[in-house]
């Protein structure tokens, strides 16, 4: 293991935030702004931070069994199922404590739910790809945690079959506005979700509405847990619940947006493309960002090589790259004039053409 190898502790800062916030406002600062305090260090600090600390374009060798088989960096990953609940009961409780305001309110839940994209679903990403059943198991938890359980299968069925084509939820159009994409992509990567286990039990003869349904086992355990929040702290508790695993899944889906938008594959015939590569995602070497999404901007390898663990991603100098990490673009993205003039650009080089998805 490599001193630079620490650096993936980073997110587990992350955790102290909502502490931080708090004691803003017990310090006098307005709640709203006070509540915002996490979204002021990830989309405001982190982004100076990520610009002044470079970029990381170097490789470990990934054939390296050693590096692969490395326990510390499984346990981060790992880690994450005993931070983010203890992170989420934390934000929780204040979310009915504390004199917020509706400002405040809204401010606290968005900062929650960004939180839970980084230490819930980024990790599970990383876990629903190994084929240790803990692995998988404990991703389909954290996600549960944010009511996107439904990412544990289309991101695997669907989403990395499909990527860079008009047939994939989570790939944004040329064009298309994140406004636009994230309500479709909400509803649609639930909806095949649904489908894709459907259709995995039908194949197999089994019943749908059964207890072989992966998706019906994780919507109980969601209910499980709203309904503990609802006795713990009654309704606002059971809404907060409610409210930050729409924020969570919202902030994943605007991250989708920066990895993917513009991109994709050539149809060798009709309904078949070529094969997904390291050209079909965006690629961002920022460091720092790097070591707080454990590597998931190096995202143009991982759709080339999708059970890779993430400390052996690999930097690809020809992949599409963005202009910064990804806290910056996400920022980026919600100014759309601004975003189709920086990316609008990149992408048709990515391209190789100008022409566009059908429908877009």
């Amino acid at each position: 293991m490599r001193w630079r190898d620490l650096g993936f502790f980073l997110p587990f800062g992350l955790a102290l935030l909502p502490a931080g916030a708090v004691a803003l406002i017990a310090a006098g600062w307005p709640a709203p702004g006070g509540a915002a305090f996490p979204l002021l260090v990830i989309f405001g600090a982190l982004p100076v931070i990520d610009f002044l600390c470079g970029i990381d374009t170097a490789n470990l060798d990934a054939g390296d069994a050693a590096i692969e088989r490395h326990g510390y960096f499984r346990a981060l990953t790992l880690l994450t199922v005993l931070v983010w609940p203890a992170v989420l009961v934390y934000c929780a409780w204040e979310f009915t404590r504390l004199p917020l305001g509706p400002f405040g309110l809204l401010a606290w839940i968005v900062s929650t739910g960004v939180l839970g994209g980084v230490l819930a679903i980024n990790p599970a990403h990383e876990l629903v790809h190994k084929t240790s059943r803990l692995e998988r198991f404990c991703g389909g938890f954290l996600l549960t945690s944010v009511g996107y359980h439904g990412f544990k299968i289309e991101h695997v069925r669907g989403h990395h079959v499909n990527v860079a084509t008009p047939a994939d939820s989570s790939s944004a159009r040329f064009g298309e506005s994140v406004y636009a994409f994230v309500p479709r992509a909400l509803r649609d990567n639930v909806r095949n979700a649904w489908r894709l286990e459907a259709q995995r039990l039908r194949q197999g003869g089994r019943r749908v509405w059964s207890l072989d349904n992966e998706m019906l086992r994780w919507t109980a355990l969601w209910l499980v847990l709203l309904a503990a929040f609802a006795l713990w702290l009654g309704v606002a508790g059971a809404l907060f619940f409610v409210a930050q695993g729409l924020a969570a899944a919202s902030t994943l889906e605007i991250i989708n947006y920066v990895e993917h938008y513009g991109l994709e594959r050539r149809a060798v015939t009709p309904g078949r493309y070529e094969r997904v590569t390291h050209l079909h995602s965006w690629n961002a070497p920022q460091r720092v960002g790097n070591w707080l999404l454990f590597n998931l901007q190096r995202h143009s390898d991982h759709h080339a090589n999708a059970r890779r663990r993430y400390q052996l991603l690999q930097h690809h100098d020809d992949s599409p790259q963005l202009p910064a990490g990804y806290a910056t673009m996400f920022v980026l993205a919600l100014v759309p004039p601004l975003w189709r003039r920086i990316m609008d650009p990149r992408a048709v080089r990515a391209r190789g053409t100008t022409a566009h998805f059908e429908g877009a």
